[in-house]
């Protein structure tokens, strides 16, 4: 039996409109513009269609003829080819973040590449594995790009950011992730002087940790994984510390978050050695979240012991003034929150998130978050028997729960119709219940 057909190849070829002898041509054409004049005819394209793979030393051509026709990059993967491999015996980086933000833009596909919850046994690349590790790209027909360019991704990526703590991830994330296909990906791949190539690199890793963070919001949680990954390989390639860092006291939150206490320990503590030099504001970003993560774990001493340090680096730090991720006291609060919800401490928790809420700022915070936390204090007020302080609070969620798209925030509000059928007797909780019902989806007023 002879091979099967490509289908990925024979449909990008119709896309093209072109003839078989045209399609040689073109693949020809980029060879003799590489240096390596070849000679495919019509019969040699036919029988990459019927499922014969192009020599290794092909494959590139034929993704660049395919690329520069149809206006977009093209992967190995697209187009039904093996997938590469680089000097260090892993896929490509580009590839790879191309192939998984375009499934990401596919809504038929969301469900399966966000399916599995935390893995215990994801593989972090350490920094000594990342660090300067980037294959080398060939360069297409995207013109040279410079520090501009690399100012527009930051830009772009702070606006993404916006409208995800405004909004919620899922109306921002589609649209990150067509940004990072369309726009980032082919810059990752011009031609560039070493600097600007590193500043480009590091900008498109904190962009892919942004819509990793989305993706947790929206609980497709393998998702953000594969984007966390790729975001750390693609800092250590630049150098960014401080952005494999950020990257992974994110995913210990996630970890944490889904209570997996070793793991979130795990990259916490990593996070924090990364760092080792890290000023004090950043110092209590990270000591922070090793406090929350050992609470999970059920390390109460070690948590406590990480909330001190916190609370001391905080004190240390000279600014107040905002840094994309900042840490302020009314963060503090809300890990010290945390942390005791985690050690059993109801009452404590529900002190420190009120304090939270008296120290947060209206400009700085986000709305989603403020959503959440409120929801939170809502759970914890009921647990311990508040139910009215809890209808209130349930209220100011509902307040602003119709504009934000979050897979948490939803999580919460399906979470208080759990928990309010029990009280309905109660006049409070009856028209809060009724309020809902008339304000969440069909689907959550279950």
């Amino acid at each position: 039996m002879g091979p099967e057909s490509n289908p990925n190849l024979k449909h990008l070829y119709g896309q093209t409109g072109w003839t078989l002898g045209r399609f040689a041509r073109e693949v020809n054409r980029v060879g003799t513009e590489g240096g390596a004049p070849k000679t495919y005819s019509a019969q040699t394209v036919h029988q990459w269609l019927k499922g014969h793979v192009p020599k290794a030393e092909a494959r590139p051509l034929v993704l660049e003829a395919l690329s520069r026709k149809l206006g977009r990059p093209i992967t190995h993967s697209e187009a039904g080819f093996p997938a590469p491999v680089s000097d260090s015996a892993k896929p490509s980086t580009v590839e790879g973040l191309i192939d998984l933000s375009r499934q990401d833009m596919d809504p038929s596909r969301r469900s399966v590449i966000g399916a599995s919850l935390f893995s215990v046994a994801l593989t972090v690349p350490g920094w000594p594995d990342v660090v300067g590790r980037m294959e080398a790209v060939q360069a297409g027909e995207t013109r040279r790009v410079g520090i501009p360019e690399v100012e527009m991704i930051k830009a772009m990526t702070e606006r993404l950011s916006e409208l995800d703590d405004e909004f919620g991830g899922r109306h921002a994330r589609p649209m990150a992730a067509a940004f990072l296909v369309n726009t980032v990906a082919p810059y990752l791949r011009a031609p560039a002087p070493e600097a600007v190539r590193k500043n480009m690199m590091g900008a498109a890793s904190f962009l892919c940790y942004l819509i990793g963070w989305m993706a947790v919001d929206e609980g497709l949680h393998r998702l953000a994984q594969n984007y966390y990954v790729k975001g750390l390989e693609l800092a250590g390639a630049s150098d960014d510390h401080f952005t494999y860092c950020h990257i992974l006291r994110g995913m210990s939150v996630q970890a944490a978050d889904l209570g997996n206490g070793s793991p979130a320990v795990r990259l916490a503590d990593a996070a924090a050695a990364a760092a080792p030099s890290a000023a004090p504001r950043m110092r209590a970003f990270l000591a922070g979240q090793q406090a929350h993560a050992h609470a999970v774990r059920g390390d109460k001493r070690t948590a406590y012991q990480f909330l001190r340090e916190t609370d001391s680096a905080i004190e240390k730090a000279e600014s107040q003034a905002r840094t994309f991720g900042g840490y302020s006291p009314a963060t503090l609060a809300y890990h010290e929150a945390q942390v005791r919800n985690a050690l059993g401490d109801t009452t404590g928790s529900i002190d420190s998130l009120q304090r939270h809420f008296r120290l947060r700022s209206s400009s700085n915070d986000s709305r989603r978050s403020g959503i959440r936390f409120t929801s939170m204090l809502a759970e914890r007020q009921l647990k311990v028997g508040h139910l009215e302080a809890a209808c209130a609070n349930w209220s100011k969620v509902l307040d602003d729960y119709p504009t934000i798209k979050s897979g948490q925030v939803d999580q919460h509000v399906l979470t208080m119709f759990h928990s309010l059928r029990p009280y309905l007797k109660n006049p409070a909780a009856r028209e809060l219940y009724e309020r809902a019902r008339l304000v969440a989806p069909g689907s959550l007023a279950i």
